[in-house]
């Protein structure tokens, strides 16, 4: 059995043999928050005052879009998380243009790299990542790292104890050897999910992307060569590059992951160096745990329900709850351009189907479905009335909002929005969309797999 599906049977088994009592997402709406006045902006140098903030935000308010003030001081009240301004953001697509920024970022470490994933496994691209980080490390570079013990199962623990011999410090996040659990208890069904990088302090990366042979190629996202067979292309996917005071916020994330996992305290090194401006983007750093606020999803769904012209969502894995299956449908029946972009392949065949399962009810709403050709698509992003951005690790499933750690960066203007659109639509040219009436034509051997993986969508 390939070992990515030894990982998913691993958590969907120790999900139904630990009994847990089926936790609920909270009720999200925007009339029950009370925004205790302008939304809070931080930069380099401190707050920015309310007055001033609120025009930062009103700045980037396109007329007939979301009212980004509006918007912010919502997203605030229900995350308790504030904006940061002052940050360069830069989209990174798929795994060679991605990989190419977090080993160039690497080989310029002075100081530490704080490094966290799901997957990290032992082939050709992982080699070549963990040869640099020994390298850095020898350098007298800090290296710390935080890994998912259900991501990396089956790759051998001497690949792991390589990167120790060389004075890496490692930390298996909530193993799966209860022997070797360390004072919060077996928990074997919460899973860090994020991918979170930070290299001296002043460059943090973040998206979809593990470290993995299936990123050493590109996907037909704007490439040149017309590829024709799955074999030639990797996996379609999202990541970015924050450079600015934004930076802490993910430098906060990891270490909490860190000392949350009964670790021993980070060796010393210069963790929060001063950050000063270094672009014009006003971002949000959403970090979410498992028994925590929900702030991705209190986000996500906010967003959804007060979008005003489009809903633009190119996601991985799609198993939406109730809530937010209604939030979707209501806005297309609104009026607001509902697309997704969905897998025509997926990595998980059990996923791939519980989310068609709701293509009938969102098609029959006005939900506009494209399904992405030849590639796996592996990106968990989306774009609101071309002014609310974020790209993360999230997928939009119960597992990420309910079970796992995640991260989402919030990106707010219509420019780097307009990069987002600009890349929703290249996604939407590499699609095949899905129309009701071909849907309903769908053979039931298909059907009968819809409504099997729907029993367990809860847990995938």
């Amino acid at each position: 059995m390939d070992i990515r599906r030894w990982r998913y049977w691993l958590a969907l088994l120790s999900t139904c043999w630990s009994l847990l009592a089926c936790a609920s997402l909270p009720t999200v709406a925007p009339d029950a928050l009370t925004p205790a006045g302008a939304a809070r902006i931080e930069t380099a140098s401190g707050k920015v005052a309310a007055p001033a903030a609120l025009a930062l935000l009103k700045k980037r308010w396109a007329k007939g879009a979301l009212d980004l003030a509006q918007q912010a001081a919502l997203e605030e009240a229900a995350t308790g998380v504030p904006l940061i301004a002052g940050n360069k953001v830069e989209l990174l697509f798929d795994g060679p243009q991605t990989m190419n920024a977090m080993m160039h970022a690497m080989t310029q470490a002075k100081n530490h790299i704080n490094f966290e994933t799901y997957i990290f496994d032992q082939d050709a691209l992982g080699e070549q990542f963990a040869s640099l980080l020994l390298d850095k490390q020898r350098q007298g570079v800090t290296v710390n790292i935080l890994y998912d013990s259900v991501g990396t199962l089956g790759v051998p623990q001497a690949f792991f104890e390589r990167m120790r011999a060389g004075g890496i410090r490692l930390v298996a996040f909530n193993p799966v050897n209860p022997a070797k659990v360390r004072g919060n208890g077996w928990q074997v069904n919460h899973r860090d999910h994020r991918k979170i990088l930070i290299v001296d302090g002043k460059v943090a990366f973040t998206g979809g992307v593990n470290i993995s042979d299936t990123y050493a190629k590109s996907s037909p996202f704007r490439s040149k060569q017309r590829a024709t067979d799955a074999t030639q292309v990797g996996w379609r996917d999202t990541h970015v590059r924050i450079e600015g005071p934004a930076v802490a916020a993910f430098q906060w994330l990891f270490i909490q992951a860190w000392a949350g996992q009964d670790a021993d305290d980070l060796r010393d090194a210069h963790y929060f160096p001063p950050l000063s401006v270094a672009g014009e983007r006003i971002v949000r750093v959403l970090g979410s745990s498992p028994g925590g606020q929900f702030e991705i999803y209190k986000a996500y769904s906010l967003a959804i329900q007060e979008a005003r012209k489009s809903i633009h969502i190119t996601m991985a894995y799609f198993v939406p709850d109730q809530q937010t299956l209604d939030a979707l449908k209501d806005a297309a029946q609104r009026g607001v351009d509902v697309r997704i972009v969905l897998p025509g392949i997926s990595d998980s065949g059990l996923v791939f189907h519980a989310g068609r399962a709701f293509y009938d009810d969102l098609l029959s709403s006005g939900v506009k479905i494209h399904e992405l050709k030849l590639a796996v698509l592996h990106a968990k992003t989306a774009v609101i009335d071309g002014v609310w951005s974020t790209v993360g690790s999230t997928n939009l499933d119960t597992r990420s909002f309910l079970h796992n750690s995640e991260v989402s960066v919030i990106v707010i203007g219509a420019g780097f929005g307009g990069e987002m659109e600009r890349a929703f639509q290249e996604d939407i040219k590499n699609s095949t969309e899905i129309t009701l009436e071909a849907w309903r034509a769908r053979p039931w051997r298909l059907r009968f797999k819809e409504w099997s993986a729907r029993i367990w969508d809860y847990w995938l």
